[in-house]
């Protein structure tokens, strides 16, 4: 931390070699404030980005806000605790100096080679003020919540859980593999002994090739999902199933996965339809903002019901997002995204969400004959 401050003071005052900062800090307290200064030589001038003098501005004067109240600390605790070199090596002949290298903590600050100095106190309590106050000028609060951001974005009235499966088929067992899906999951989905049902399944056409996606539903969260589990282990044709399949994959991963509440929720469609299911991995605490913004997004992209469904992780890879989209044709597709930047506030959505994102990709599916999503 005291490094970070050490090189954006001196980004400041790298702008300004004619000025310099006299720092003090008092206690729990500290103040600034800008006073003529003759430096021992004078530095060139450094040239600074518009954004890095900018950021550097920014933080000196949220350090310079708490002056007035350092002032009268400082006049009342009698504790100063900045020295220039000149009156460090004056000091540096007395008891004092061992006081100024423990405890305590040194930025330079100034052409003129002031030093910026935090003098620790004997009670652990003032420390941790200290630290909390220098704290709170770079870190960002946050407002209390009592809730989970998973309860604030899904639908609290309705307890579905989703799952996504994606397997990596061996290219020569793709068919095979199609078959024996097949064969076996629209029983499982049809039989009303167990609480889940098929959303769809696809085969990926352009991104990761020969890959099969499954996406479940479990009506009645988790508990629904640990039923459905153990009966499955109970199910010969399913036992029998994963082995032949085991056999058929080079990897396997899944997902567990809430719906966002301004999403539609998921239905059987009829065909024929190519799915597009974008995927976007989020900076970690960006989950709500995304959520903002999306809620309102979504209204311009319903004007052909391209909209399938939007969720978001809760076990797996975290802060995962995936919509998915519907479209008659890749030409549909084409027209339909292109017709989203004609929306008045649709440009706004796409500028203020891009930041919030780490990676994201792309897949262009096709249904299987056993999806109900055709």
């Amino acid at each position: 931390m005291l490094e970070y401050v050490n090189s954006v003071f001196m980004m400041y005052l790298r702008s300004a070699p004619s000025s310099a900062v006299q720092v003090t800090a008092v206690g729990s307290s500290l103040g600034v404030s800008a006073a003529p200064c003759r430096p021992e030589r004078e530095r060139p001038p450094a040239l600074l980005a518009g954004a890095q003098l900018k950021m550097a501005t920014g933080v000196l004067h949220r350090v310079c806000g708490g002056l007035g109240r350092a002032k009268s600390r400082a006049q009342s605790a009698e504790q100063l605790v900045v020295w220039t070199r000149k009156e460090i090596r004056i000091r540096s002949c007395c008891r004092s100096i061992p006081v100024i290298k423990r405890n305590q903590y040194q930025v330079f600050v100034s052409p003129a080679r002031c030093v910026f100095v935090f003098r620790g106190l004997a009670t652990s309590g003032s420390r941790n003020r200290e630290d909390s106050w220098f704290k709170s000028l770079f870190v960002r609060k946050v407002d209390p919540r009592k809730d989970a951001h998973s309860n604030l974005l899904t639908k609290n009235e309705e307890s579905n859980l989703y799952k996504i499966q994606f397997h990596n088929v061996k290219p020569e067992c793709l068919d095979a593999y199609n078959k024996l899906c097949e064969d076996v999951l629209p029983s499982i989905h049809a039989d009303k002994y167990y609480p889940c049902e098929l959303v769809g399944t696809w085969n990926t056409w352009y991104g990761e090739q020969d890959q099969a996606v499954h996406l479940w539903r479990y009506r009645g969260g988790y508990p629904a999902l640990t039923e459905v589990m153990n009966k499955l282990k109970q199910n010969k044709e399913f036992t029998a199933y994963r082995k032949e399949r085991g056999k058929m994959l080079m990897s396997r991963r899944n997902q567990l996965l809430l719906e966002f509440s301004f999403w539609n929720e998921p239905v059987p469609r009829e065909g024929p339809n190519i799915y597009e299911l974008r995927s976007y991995q989020l900076r970690p605490g960006t989950m709500i903002e995304w959520g903002n913004y999306w809620a309102r997004a979504i209204g311009y992209r319903q004007h052909n019901k391209e909209a399938v469904g939007g969720f978001f992780s809760q076990i797996g890879n975290l802060y995962m997002v995936h919509h998915l989209w519907a479209y008659k044709d890749l030409k549909s597709r084409e027209d339909t995204r292109n017709g989203a930047w004609q929306q008045e506030g649709w440009d706004e959505v796409v500028y203020y969400t891009v930041p919030l994102i780490q990676h994201m990709d792309s897949r262009i599916m096709i249904p299987t004959k056993a999806s109900p999503l055709q």
